[in-house]
């Protein structure tokens, strides 16, 4: 059924205008972007993964350390997704119809990276805090206090910064698919090197001897090796920050020259009437999705479902189920901690050898078929971790003694295989559904906000449901797992076998 041109130009935003008072499009030809600036402009994903590597390998272990059990710790992480649901939708909106002179998206990825800076501060220096107002002992709430505050803000700057960073992307390929792949492919590879680095960074124990002031009377090794890589984080992102907003040819989108601006989205509106287009357009176009759309979104969900109980607890789980360890408790725990940051490097380097190689893939079998197969090997990743986990606590080294070498080993392994999957989920839904949103007549920044509800709502569950779930069965994160598998394989055969395999979708009839 074709949309209306009212409710078209509703859902973008602006005035419905009929075809005798529109004003003549004047034809352009859009300068096609090389390949070195989205390179370029894609770098700031290596900063932004850099902090979040650290964030994914170290802040779980560290809140348990600060005194939260482990069945709440998985609450902390609430923020991330919550901000994601609303931050990012409203970032998206607001940078499509940014009018600054510095361009549409570059002032939130700016804006961002500064709010990210003041976060990892605030997160690394959390135990001084504590300790400032009175913390002793090992249950510090002061000091927790500070780091959730700091937690908070670093995952809202976090969904600040990414959205109008592969907005940008899809401002600069246009209607390019094979483009708009390849720099979301970019994108996912400087991800891969930031993980890569920010789990190097995790898995060192050293670093308080290199930044000796970081260790206080309240900050222990521990903390001080945390409050140093945090310190490494704030150099990588205001490099890549401005490597990046120095590539960006942006133009703004209040200039006589609006040939690059994303269908006239310019027009300036009243306060309470931007609100209401944003809300809008979030809910209101819904209405108009094809059951493509719908598929890609229901795939992303349960894809998510399956990830992110395997992004909190990683490190977790190889401190605890392979290791043998608890937070406080001997070095086994911190030991496997540091031994999960080293496997998540791992899994970032298979990333980026599959960042590289994903247009190929794509092109060979299809988009939907690869982010399917992908979805199912981690299913059986899943699977191999519930088999370890098992043999490992039949063992009789735990308590005593490190875990046997093959047992890391098929650990690290494990964390590597995932690095496939992981590059897959980072790039394929995000090309899937920019170009399939496209036709409906929104602005790039607005489908990112819709896809990034198909991720955040589950991982609002996980969030909340995770912990609780784990302890019903006597503690750990295989049981948690075991849903995520069960996610992973559900989503997976979804993808394959319904996801058109063509690379482009028929687009509805407009008027």
């Amino acid at each position: 059924m074709p949309i209306p041109e009212a409710d078209r130009q509703r859902a973008r935003g602006r005035p419905s205008t009929s075809s005798s008072t529109r004003p003549a499009a004047r034809t352009t030809v859009r300068a096609r972007v090389p390949r070195r600036q989205l390179l370029r402009v894609a770098s700031v994903a290596c900063g932004i993964q850099f902090g979040w590597a650290l964030q994914l390998s170290l802040l779980t272990p560290y809140v348990q350390e600060l005194g939260i059990p482990h069945q709440w710790a998985s609450i902390i992480w609430l923020c991330g997704p919550l901000s994601g649901l609303l931050v990012q939708p409203l970032v998206g909106h607001t940078s499509d119809r940014c009018t600054s002179k510095f361009g549409r998206r570059r002032p939130f990825i700016v804006g961002g990276a500064v709010s990210i800076i003041i976060a990892v501060l605030i997160i690394g220096h959390s135990a001084d805090i504590g300790w400032l107002f009175g913390d002793r002992g090992s249950y510090r709430p002061r000091a927790i206090v500070a780091f959730v505050f700091g937690f908070w803000i670093l995952d809202v700057a976090n969904n600040m910064t990414q959205g109008p960073c592969r907005a940008l992307l899809a401002d600069l390929t246009g209607k390019d698919h094979r483009r708009n792949r390849v720099a979301n492919a970019y994108f996912s590879l400087f991800m891969a090197v930031g993980n890569v680095l920010g789990f190097a960074t995790g898995s060192y124990s050293g670093w308080f001897k290199i930044l000796p002031f970081t260790r206080t009377a309240a900050c222990d090794v521990d903390c001080a090796n945390l409050k140093s890589a945090f310190f490494i984080d704030i150099i990588f992102i205001a490099i890549t920050t401005y490597l990046s907003v120095l590539a960006a040819k942006e133009v703004p989108l209040g200039s006589c020259d609006r040939s690059t601006a994303a269908h006239g989205e310019g027009l300036e509106q009243p306060a309470g009437q931007a609100e209401e287009a944003f809300l809008w357009e979030l809910f209101g176009t819904f209405r108009y999705f094809s059951g493509t759309i719908w598929i890609i979104l229901s795939v992303t969900a349960l894809n998510w479902i399956g990830w992110f109980p395997f992004l909190l607890f990683d490190t977790d789980w190889m401190g605890r189920e392979i290791y043998g360890g608890q937070p406080n408790e001997g070095a086994n725990y911190n030991a496997g901690v540091r031994m999960g940051s080293f496997g998540l490097m791992l899994n970032s380097v298979v990333l980026g050898i599959t960042s590289v190689l994903m247009e190929k893939l794509c092109s060979k079998w299809g988009a939907g078929f690869v982010w399917g197969v992908s979805n199912i090997l981690m299913a059986l990743c899943f699977l191999s971790m519930l088999i370890l986990s098992y043999v490992a606590n039949h063992m009789d080294f735990i308590g005593h003694d490190l875990p046997p070498v093959g047992i890391v080993i098929a650990a690290l392994v494990i964390f590597a295989i995932l690095g496939v999957p992981l590059a897959i989920t980072y790039s394929v839904p995000y090309a899937l559904i920019s170009t399939r949103i496209e036709s409906l007549g929104l602005g790039q920044g607005l489908s990112m906000g819709v896809l990034n509800l198909a991720i955040v709502i589950p991982q609002v569950v996980v969030s909340v449901g995770s912990g609780p779930w784990d302890q019903i069965f006597g503690g750990g994160n295989s049981p948690a797992f075991a849903v995520a598998g069960v996610a992973a394989l559900t989503s997976g055969l979804m993808a394959i076998l319904a996801i058109p395999r063509t690379r482009s979708q028929k687009p509805r009839a407009l008027p």
